[in-house]
C-alpha cells in the first residue's frame, strides 16, 4: 500500500505558474505508474497527466498539453506537476494517484489517491 500527500496548490493569477508535488510513503514508489487528476466544482474528476514507472513515458490531456509537465523523482518518492500559463478553467482540486496498472486516463484504473490540493486561478 502507498500513501500520497499533495502540496503546492494556491491562488494564482491567469498566466502564472505553480508546481504541485505529491510525496509517496509506504511501498516502493517506483513500482507505480502515477497520474494527476483534477475536479472542479460540479464536475466529474478528469485526467490531467500520467507518467510511467521510470518516467520514460508521459501522457497529457489535450486541455493542458504544452502548458503542464509531469515528472517524477523516484529517489525522493515524489511526482510533480509543473503548471504554466494557468487559465481560470484550470481551477480545481488536483489529486495525484498511483496504479499497478498500465498508465491510463481512467480514474478507475488507479488504486491509491491523495487528499488533493486546491488550485485557484483568478485575477
Amino acid at each position: 500500500q502507498v500513501q500520497l500527500v499533495e502540496s503546492g496548490g494556491g491562488l494564482m493569477q491567469p498566466g502564472g505558474s505553480l508546481r504541485l508535488s505529491c510525496v509517496a510513503s509506504g511501498r516502493a514508489f517506483s513500482i507505480y505508474n502515477m497520474g494527476w487528476f483534477r475536479q472542479a466544482p460540479g464536475k466529474e474528476r478528469e485526467f490531467v497527466a500520467d507518467i510511467s514507472r521510470r518516467g520514460g513515458s508521459t501522457n497529457y490531456a489535450a486541455s493542458v498539453k504544452g502548458r503542464f509537465t509531469i515528472s517524477r523523482d523516484n529517489a525522493l518518492n515524489t511526482v510533480y506537476l509543473q503548471m504554466n500559463s494557468l487559465k481560470p478553467e484550470d481551477t480545481a482540486v488536483y489529486y495525484c494517484a498511483a496504479s499497478w496498472n498500465p498508465t491510463s486516463v481512467a480514474a478507475s484504473s488507479y488504486e491509491y489517491w491523495g487528499q488533493g490540493t486546491q488550485v485557484t486561478v483568478s485575477s
